[in-house]
């Protein structure tokens, strides 16, 4: 079963590479060049050399205004920040933004979120991934960073590093070739970690009456998430290929350039 490697970063959360993921007639994703994680607020790049040694150039910030004001990216010495806020269309800006505020507030998460309507609420936050004009124009950033050639390293994370960047990582998969069945495994595997990194907070959360299926429902990465973005992609565009043509308004040189420097061969 094929997921990212992870990178065990003293500072930052969630990190992976996607390099070594199989893709079909033996080559691989090219290690050191796509990599994922949570926010990097906590970043401290002299007391954290495994991280340093990745070189990261480009930092893509997926989160909503309000989140990046709360907890500001700090950027690593040299690399370029993008600001790509993928639900900044989404009214209240959708639940996968208001991850750590709903948890802290345990009276209020159970009146507006309970019975279901948390998982709900972030399976709709997956479809507009797909759809939205906002989401679009991110992962389209995403996409060109990573087709640059002699960009370096582009890492792109969100708050958690599971549900906007675990949408951004199956759609790079997606567009090497990697087969639904490994896009799944390398999205859910970030499970553990994000839990690990959030067992404090989901200790108070309980602690406080808060429904612990309104917990599970935000806090976990679930195949059928994931599976409302792949149909909603399905159901409007057809395959991932014409998404990224017609849906991000990729060209075709974008997505080969994509494909030559994040495909290693056989």
């Amino acid at each position: 079963m094929q997921h990212s490697h992870i990178v065990d970063s003293a500072t930052v959360a969630n990190l992976r590479d996607l390099g070594g993921i199989d893709l079909p007639g033996g080559s691989r994703v090219r290690p050191g060049l796509a990599l994922r994680s949570g926010q990097l607020d906590r970043l401290d790049q002299a007391g954290d050399p495994l991280f340093d040694a990745l070189g990261v150039r480009t930092v893509i910030d997926l989160r909503s205004g309000g989140e990046r004001a709360a907890f500001p990216d700090r950027v690593p010495g040299g690399a370029h920040l993008l600001v790509a806020d993928v639900l900044a269309d989404r009214a209240g800006n959708g639940v996968t933004t208001a991850l750590t505020a709903a948890l802290a507030d345990p009276a209020t998460a159970n009146r507006t979120l309970g019975r279901g309507r948390a998982a709900l609420a972030v399976t709709e936050d997956y479809r507009a991934f797909v759809t939205s004009t906002a989401a679009r124009r991110a992962y389209r950033q995403v996409l060109t960073a990573l087709a640059h050639r002699g960009g370096g390293p582009v890492l792109f994370h969100c708050t958690a590093g599971k549900d906007r960047t675990g949408w951004g990582a199956a759609l790079i998969l997606l567009l090497l070739g990697a087969d639904e069945e490994t896009v799944r495994t390398e999205y859910l595997s970030v499970d553990p970690a994000v839990h690990a990194r959030y067992a404090p907070l989901l200790e108070r959360f309980l602690a406080g009456g808060g429904d612990p299926e309104i917990a599970d429902a935000i806090l976990s990465v679930r195949a059928e998430y994931l599976a409302a973005s792949l149909n909603t992609l399905a159901d409007h565009w057809g395959d991932p290929e014409n998404y990224a043509r017609s849906g991000l308004g990729l060209r075709e040189d974008t997505l080969d350039s994509l494909r030559s420097r994040l495909v290693q061969a056989a």
